[in-house]
């Protein structure tokens, strides 16, 4: 029961190891990029190479992998390497710090337990107000065994939660405001643009690219993976990734996005008549009337990798102009994706969506 191999981002683990060496290495970075291209795995791995005990003497581009903080860290037990990502909130909430601290190591737990392959969180979850305190409070503390106390917080744009406006954010904001000489902060996000201002201004962010074809085929060759893709073209799979081996993990939830994403796809590229108009009503319809957090947001990930394959689809066959106006429908719904963390609609954001995707995409 431990973490998995990072596969990829070779050249970006060599420039985050070279800044450690050099003592450049900020103490709040941001790792942001697609969903599903493995910023928090990279994240515990630089964590780990942070408090690894032979990493900085040795000036090692790895962790070692054989030291005891090295040995905690990929089992998800070291205690000064702290992994925080979001949850579903117990019904009666939280009751103290250490109820957070065992809903957390249940949840990571369970993580590993799946061979370190885990499904991307679902909308519905969050960084909840008592999460972040939990955060904050055990940043106060002395390391135990490290020079320094890592926190890798994932998906940290679900910070902003419905349950008190900014309250989990503005604690960490704090945090992030009068950092610790032996504190480092590493959050990832695929939404960065819906963290609070205040909170991008005070991260060094770093761009992670998505996964190169060939690490994603070592990727899905190792025993491990490919029994849990038994029966599934490895080339197809592959290909479907699109560099984002995350997303070969959805849940059922996930499944559910896709549909309704496919659904919302189809009309948006459906005709300019009152038949192609009325289903791409219809397809609005078909959204919750509410709570534009959980599934909806979900379906509009789901979208955008819809859309990064039509694009390659169409360069590939040698249609460059379908697949610029497709790339645009991309900003579209990253537009709307931001637009989703606020109290809307999701029929009524679909339906300008569907509307803007579909003038994008036409044809002239």
């Amino acid at each position: 029961m431990a973490l998995r191999p990072v596969f990829g981002h070779q050249s970006l683990r060599t420039r985050l190891a070279a800044s450690f060496h050099a003592g450049r290495l900020p103490a709040s970075i941001l790792l942001a990029g697609r969903r599903g291209v493995g910023k928090q795995r990279l994240a515990l791995w630089l964590g780990q190479l942070l408090i690894c005990e032979r990493a900085a003497t040795e000036r090692l581009g790895e962790p070692c992998g054989a030291c005891q903080s090295c040995r905690y860290a990929v089992r998800g037990q070291h205690p000064d390497l702290h992994w925080f990502f979001p949850l579903s909130r117990p019904k009666d909430g939280y009751g103290s710090s250490d109820d957070v601290k065992a809903h957390l190591a249940e949840a990571t737990t369970e993580r590993l337990a799946s061979d370190g392959l885990w499904a991307p969180s679902l909308g519905t979850e969050g960084l909840h107000k008592d999460v972040v305190k939990a955060l904050v409070e055990r940043s106060s503390l002395r390391p135990a065994m490290a020079t320094v106390t890592v926190f890798v917080v994932g998906d940290a744009e679900r910070m902003v939660t419905q349950e008190g406006g900014d309250a989990g954010a503005n604690a960490f904001l704090k945090l992030l405001e009068e950092p610790s000489r032996s504190t480092t902060l590493i959050l990832t996000s695929s939404e960065p643009g819906a963290l609070l201002p205040t909170i991008r201004s005070r991260v060094v962010t770093v761009r992670v690219p998505p996964v190169a074809r060939a690490d994603v085929e070592a990727f899905l060759a190792d025993p491990t993976v490919a029994r849990r893709f038994a029966g599934i073209n490895m080339h197809d799979a592959a290909i479907r990734s699109g560099g984002a081996i995350g997303g070969l993990f959805a849940n059922e939830s996930m499944t559910s996005a896709l549909a309704s994403a496919k659904q919302l796809l189809e009309a948006a590229i459906g005709p300019s008549t009152p038949s192609g108009t009325a289903e791409r009503i219809m397809a609005s319809a078909r959204q919750k009337v509410a709570g534009a957090r959980g599934a909806f947001t979900d379906t509009l990930d789901a979208l955008i990798v819809l859309l990064h394959a039509r694009v390659r689809q169409l360069v590939a066959s040698g249609h460059e102009a379908d697949a610029r106006r497709a790339a645009i429908a991309v900003i579209d719904v990253e537009h709307a994706k931001l637009r989703a963390h606020g109290n809307v609609s999701p029929q009524l954001l679909s339906d300008a969506l569907l509307v803007a995707m579909h003038r994008a995409m036409r044809p002239g």
